[in-house]
């Protein structure tokens, strides 16, 4: 492993990753350079588990997708483990998928099949929340070695940092236009019908309470329509 030259391309990704413009972009910068910095990486992507059910986010091969569909199916798996730190770990490294895997022993053929010879995982997590997954798989067996695994944790510890700004950005953004979304709606309401502004938020609250529709629904349907 030529560290010097992982610092390198670490300290690039780093900067790429703050000026990606979403949450989407900054994953797939993630995914990408894990392709590019971690030897003996042929794929990568990231899962994140909402109750037992699976989403896969940037990957950067269909592979990546076929093997967290299975997991999801099978209910095994270590990127599973991996996301929900169930074993203890916040890393995993698997070998040879081509041998018996105790842990997962419906998951461990049926992934070989689909071509997957080794795999890590690396949980992303921050001091406050934790985020899913970043998976690593390459084809061949035995493919990631000590290094490797170092090299992967060094970039899921950035990759995290990145993650979590990204999304509290977007969340913020979107908070922001909700915002002004309810303000517009309650001046359309203010004049079309003589309201208070306290009269006009409570047309939108109660609209959105009686008919199980989020306010910044409601809030769009009258400035689209005029009225909820």
């Amino acid at each position: 492993m030529d560290w010097a030259r992982f610092a390198q391309h670490m300290a690039a990704m780093a900067r790429d990753l703050l000026a990606q413009t979403s949450v989407d972009a900054t994953l797939g910068r993630i995914t990408a350079s894990a392709t590019e910095l971690v030897e003996g990486c042929d794929a990568a992507g990231i899962l994140v588990l909402h109750g037992n059910s699976v989403q896969t986010l940037a990957p950067t091969h269909p592979l990546v997708v076929d093997s967290d569909q299975l997991q999801e199916r099978m209910r095994e798996g270590p990127c599973f483990d991996a996301a929900r730190a169930s074993l203890g770990s916040r890393v995993f490294r698997i070998a040879d998928l081509s041998r018996e895997q105790p842990h997962w022993p419906a998951y461990a053929p049926r992934a070989h099949r689909l071509g997957v010879g080794s795999m890590m995982g690396f949980l992303l997590f921050t001091e406050d929340t934790e985020l899913g997954a970043l998976n690593l798989y390459s084809r061949k067996t035995g493919a990631f070695t000590e290094a490797s695994e170092l090299a992967g944790w060094l970039l899921a510890s950035h990759a995290a940092v990145a993650f979590s700004s990204a999304r509290t950005h977007a969340q913020m953004e979107q908070a922001v236009a909700t915002r002004h979304l309810i303000g517009e709606a309650m001046g359309i309401l203010m004049g079309s019908h003589h309201l208070t502004e306290e009269q006009a938020f409570d047309v939108l609250r109660r609209y959105s309470q009686e008919n199980n529709v989020k306010l910044r629904d409601v809030a769009r349907r009258v400035c689209e329509e005029g009225g909820p």
